[in-house]
C-alpha cells in the first residue's frame, strides 16, 4: 500500500514522504490516525500545494517536542508500589501509570511516548525510561520504585 506520510514516523519517514506499507499497517493504524493518506493521484495534488505547510507544522512540532525536552530531560521520579511479604511486587509499572505519574507532575506525556522495550517493569529499583517526544527528540526520565510504607 502506497502511502503520504503527514508527519514524521520512527522509521518510516518525513513528512510528504511517499512511503509503501503492508496494507494492515496502512488501514488499521496509520489513516485512522491522520499520519498518512493513500498515495492517489488527487491526493498527490493537495499533497504537492500542502507540502509547504506540513513542513511549517513538522518544525513547530519540532520545536514544542525540544521545549519539553528542556522541562523533562533528566526529571527525577519516585512511585511507592505495593509488595508481598517475600519483597516481590504485586503485579508491574507500565506505560499507563508512568503517564499518569508524570502527568501528576505536570507533563502531559501520551502513554505511546513511554518506552519500556524490556517490557512492564516488575522489580523494585532504579530505571531509566526513555520518552519519545518527537523521532528526534527522546528525552531520560529516572524513575524510583520503592516499596509502600505498611
Amino acid at each position: 500500500m502506497k502511502l503520504i506520510l503527514q508527519e514524521s514516523i520512527t522509521g518510516l519517514g518525513n513528512p510528504g514522504d511517499l512511503v509503501q506499507v503492508k496494507s494492515g499497517y496502512g488501514r488499521n493504524y496509520l489513516l485512522p490516525t491522520g499520519k498518512a493518506i493513500v498515495a492517489n493521484e488527487e491526493n498527490m495534488k493537495v499533497y504537492e500545494a500542502k507540502q509547504e505547510e506540513l513542513k511549517l507544522q513538522e518544525e513547530k512540532r519540532l520545536e514544542r517536542a525540544k521545549e519539553i525536552f528542556d522541562k523533562i530531560n533528566e526529571f527525577s521520579v519516585s512511585q511507592n508500589v505495593a509488595i508481598s511479604e517475600e519483597g516481590t511486587m504485586y503485579g508491574s509499572v507500565g506505560t499507563k501509570e508512568i503517564s499518569e505519574l508524570l502527568e501528576a507532575n505536570d507533563f502531559q506525556i501520551e502513554r505511546s511516548a513511554v518506552r519500556l522495550p524490556e517490557g512492564s517493569l516488575k522489580e523494585i529499583g532504579n530505571y531509566v525510561i526513555d520518552i519519545e517526544l518527537h523521532p528526534e527528540v527522546i528525552a531520560k526520565v529516572n524513575l524510583e520504585l520503592k516499596p509502600e510504607e505498611s
